[in-house]
């Protein structure tokens, strides 16, 4: 095992997928918060500290797993994980079905956003290599692990499935007979995501989004990745 390597890909991912996964969360509590439920912010999840955040395995065991796994391996970086939902109480939204279909599409969109950002980092890394090889290197480095994990977290937390995100969204959409029917897939959630895994078929459905927001970033920002 060369630990020297593994410790370089925990170093350069680390940060990206802690703040990918919390914020994530943050996001939902705060918009909850701006739609009348104030539960998030009375337990202090309203924050961008990830240790607030932090689910043990989730957050920590399953990441480090997997990149731990990505450095010995040819494989690509498949890294994901979860931090501890945020409570929201639908009985204080002001519309619930409708509110908590926007809640829940905050995750995604925040993971856009931090994409973007990481995006900026990248540029910003590009234009000071050469002459700050000390910044830019890691800007480079950590920013493009940023937009891989974002985006990664995007898309898999869309899958139309409960209790991802995207299944919340759908039914939040859908008339109120019908979404709760749809609901009903909740507790087979997790099952489902895990059989279209083993299976290959999440990586047939993920990937072509995934490469079509990380082509789409490479073009704005015009990086020269791959």
């Amino acid at each position: 095992m060369d630990m020297n390597h593994v410790m370089q890909t925990i170093a350069i991912w680390a940060l990206p997928v802690l703040f990918a996964i919390t914020l994530h969360e943050a996001a939902h509590g705060f918009i909850a918060k701006q739609l009348g439920d104030p539960t998030a912010k009375m337990l202090g999840r309203l924050t961008a500290n990830p240790f607030k955040h932090i689910d043990p395995v989730g957050t920590v065991a399953v990441p480090v797993g997997l990149l731990i796994l990505t450095a010995l391996t040819p494989m690509p970086p498949f890294i994901f994980g979860w931090a501890k939902p945020v409570p929201v109480n639908t009985r204080n939204l002001r519309h619930p079905r409708r509110d908590m279909a926007i809640v829940a599409a905050a995750g995604p969109l925040a993971n856009l956003l931090m994409a973007i950002f990481w995006a900026v980092m990248v540029k910003l890394g590009f234009m000071l290599h050469g002459t700050l090889d000390w910044v830019a290197i890691p800007l480079i480095l950590m920013g493009t692990a940023g937009i891989a994990i974002n985006i990664l977290l995007m898309v898999l937390n869309l899958l139309p499935v409960p209790p991802l995100d995207g299944g919340r969204v759908v039914s939040g959409v859908l008339p109120r007979r019908v979404g709760r029917h749809y609901d009903r897939l909740e507790p087979f959630g997790l099952v489902i995501v895990l059989i279209l895994l083993f299976t290959g078929l999440l990586t047939a459905i993920l990937w072509p989004f995934y490469h079509f927001f990380v082509n789409l970033l490479n073009t704005v920002f015009a990086l020269p990745l791959g």
